[in-house]
């Protein structure tokens, strides 16, 4: 390094500067960080034209620094314009996110992986993992997202029903790869019940916690589904079970009644329940009543159906099935259990056979599929119901 040639070439780079508009002190800053970045790249790559060299890294570290010095005095700026100190708006940061990811014009996927990366904060390949795409599709997924709600303004208030349909989207994915999505709906939503008084977010956070209490025992060791009538109710979480109930009951007792809060009382009957043989039928098929009324869901008159068949018999249950339409998801499924609880397992065999085809997971069209041959080799021994 000739360090007589950097002194004589440091006084006409500076005037060049200088001659461009710069002044003198942001001047001599920038050419003195341009001689620091000679000493370290000149040794080994030495350049032709070294006053041309300083003069193009000390003009860049110069405009670095005017912009960055102007971005700060921006943000000075609109710190100084900011309203005076009162009474605090009623929406937090945090919240105002929650509708930004909730956007109506996101679809679905895509406001659930915003909500996961902003709201969450985990990273774009904890979620691609847990959805199981490349880490590039879901990049590509989350930065449309971000271009789709660019410049979309909180000066109204956001929708808190979207953003809790985003919850349980979230919720209902289970877990995948190294992200426990169930756990991490569960977290989120506490954030939002500490962030918004509502009933409904209070409702959905009770009913992840009674759901999520059942979680241990959902699953055989083989890997095989157990229903809710077989599991183990000694490996659900009472903790869990006990906090989903205390939350629920503090948001029935507001009288604002929503279709989470409804969900969540008939997960709290199950919960509640010592055996599958003492649950509260009956109170369950009124729940879903209330249920029926506050969403007019196809798939809510089906669960009922169901609920009916254990309240009031297996007939009555296929009575009101009958009513709905067959190609509802799972129809099949609920056909079957009740024709088999009414004592016909070659019609049960044969819808839960068909209902295995339309399984829209692989533990679940196994479970029907031996549910199936189950009923199956019982007619074909003659051996009845």
């Amino acid at each position: 390094m000739d360090e007589a040639l950097l002194r004589s070439l440091t006084p006409s780079v500076l005037t060049v500067l200088v001659r461009r508009g710069a002044d003198f002190a942001a001047a001599e800053d920038a050419v003195q960080e341009a001689l620091v970045e000679a000493v370290r790249v000149w040794p080994d790559d030495p350049p032709r034209d070294p006053r041309g060299w300083l003069i193009t890294v000390a003009w860049r570290r110069f405009l670095d620094a005017t912009r960055a010095d102007t971005a700060r005095r921006r943000r000075e700026d609109l710190a100084d314009r900011e309203p005076v100190a009162g009474p605090a708006p009623s929406t937090d940061d945090t919240l105002q996110l929650y509708f930004l990811c909730a956007h109506p014009s996101l679809t679905p996927s895509s406001a659930v992986a915003l909500t996961l990366r902003a709201v969450g904060g985990l990273t774009t390949r904890q979620i691609a993992r847990a959805y199981l795409v490349p880490e590039a599709t879901m990049a590509q997924r989350i930065s449309r997202a971000k271009r789709t709600v660019s410049g979309v303004r909180f000066d109204r208030p956001g929708d808190v029903a979207t953003v809790l349909r985003v919850l349980y989207l979230v919720f209902n994915e289970g877990y995948s790869g190294d992200v426990d999505l169930a756990a991490e709906a569960i977290r989120l939503t506490r954030r939002l019940a500490a962030a918004v008084d509502h009933p409904e977010v209070a409702g959905l956070l009770a009913l992840m916690l009674l759901h999520h209490a059942r979680r241990a025992s959902r699953i055989a060791p083989d890997g095989s589904l157990v229903p809710l009538a077989e599991q183990d109710r000694g490996r659900w979480d009472t903790a869990s079970i006990a906090e989903g109930i205390d939350i629920l009951q503090a948001a029935l007792a507001r009288d604002r009644l929503g279709e989470f809060q409804a969900q969540a009382a008939i997960a709290a009957l199950h919960a509640d329940a010592p055996t599958a043989a003492e649950t509260d039928w009956v109170q369950i098929v009124e729940w879903y009543d209330e249920l029926v009324r506050l969403t007019d869901s196809p798939v809510v008159r089906l669960n009922r159906a169901v609920a009916v068949g254990e309240a009031d018999g297996p007939r009555a249950g296929l009575a009101a099935l009958a009513e709905l339409d067959d190609t509802l998801p799972r129809h099949a499924a609920a056909a079957a259990y009740l024709h088999e609880r009414a004592g016909d397992p070659r019609t049960a065999a044969r819808l839960y056979a068909e209902a295995a085809h339309q399984a829209s997971s692989l533990a679940e069209r196994d479970h029907l599929t031996r549910q199936a041959a189950r009923l199956n080799a019982r007619w074909r021994r003659g051996a009845g119901p």
